[in-house]
């Protein structure tokens, strides 16, 4: 079995400082030539609440995972301002390619979770030669009513002390920043008409989407615009009886769907 280096790191980008968190595969014949995944994590996540999926799935698939806080988030730095309409795409074009240079990666596949999800499309799209595969979990690629329903109903639950007390043990002081970034940013008119079919259209690796039949925050329609949308070989993967989060709810049945698309990707 491959053994894991965890490595905990930060790195300076324009804004601050972000956090990085590395579960890097000792370097084997099986492991040696992999590209690494990049996990890019939901509206309200962070390095911590990816929980024991990064290990496992490095163990399982013999890459090293590559999983960091946002600015704003977890223990990357704060910051003072709202969160930009132009989040998703500012992600990939302004931290991505500190992340590539400051580890030498040439080659990776990206993995993203919700709104992850959308930041890891678009990273494929300005890396075509570089990026290998995209995982779509649970993604968004515009804004549906049901989003918006969902964001409702969590920010009235929010008001609950003892629910936004869990998400300080991940965000301390940064919390009412996090949470305001996700409700008002989604719920604003301003960001009523945001989507990636622009950026859905120029994929050209292999798509794999995965979503929860039951997903509380989007219809399966956002997960067929991945597959269908994008110029690959691509794959749509449903799990029955799953919500918003199947790295957890079905961690086993993802990884394993991820190990197999993954088998034949350098």
């Amino acid at each position: 079995m491959d053994k894991l280096e965890i490595i905990e790191d930060k790195i300076g980008v324009a804004q601050g400082e972000i956090f990085i968190k590395i579960w890097k595969v000792s370097e084997n014949r099986s492991s040696v030539a992999l590209a690494p995944i990049i996990l890019f994590h939901e509206s309200l996540g962070s390095v911590a609440l990816w929980r024991d999926f990064p290990e496992k799935l490095a163990l399982l698939t013999g890459r090293d995972v590559i999983a960091y806080d946002r600015l704003g988030f977890g223990q990357s730095s704060r910051l003072e301002h709202p969160l930009q309409y132009s989040f998703v795409e500012d992600e990939a074009r302004s931290i991505l390619p500190d992340i590539l240079k400051k580890y030498a990666i040439n080659q990776f596949v990206v993995m993203g979770h919700s709104v992850g999800g959308g930041m890891a499309s678009i990273c494929a799209v300005l890396y075509p030669e570089q990026c290998q595969a995209l995982i779509s979990e649970s993604a968004q690629s515009k804004v549906e009513q049901v989003t918006l329903d969902g964001i409702r109903v969590a920010k009235e639950n929010f008001k609950n002390e003892k629910l936004l007390s869990r998400l300080a043990k991940y965000h301390a002081d940064k919390t009412q920043w996090v949470l305001d970034a996700w409700t008002e940013t989604w719920l604003s008119d301003a960001f009523a008409n945001w989507n990636l079919d622009e950026y859905l259209v120029q994929i050209t690796c292999p798509v794999l989407a995965i979503h929860g039949e039951n997903d509380e925050y989007a219809t399966l329609e956002q997960p067929r615009r991945f597959v269908d949308l994008s110029q690959g070989e691509n794959e749509l993967y449903i799990l029955k009886d799953c919500g918003h989060f199947p790295h957890i709810e079905k961690q086993a049945e993802v990884l394993e769907v991820v190990k197999e698309f993954l088998s034949d990707i350098g």
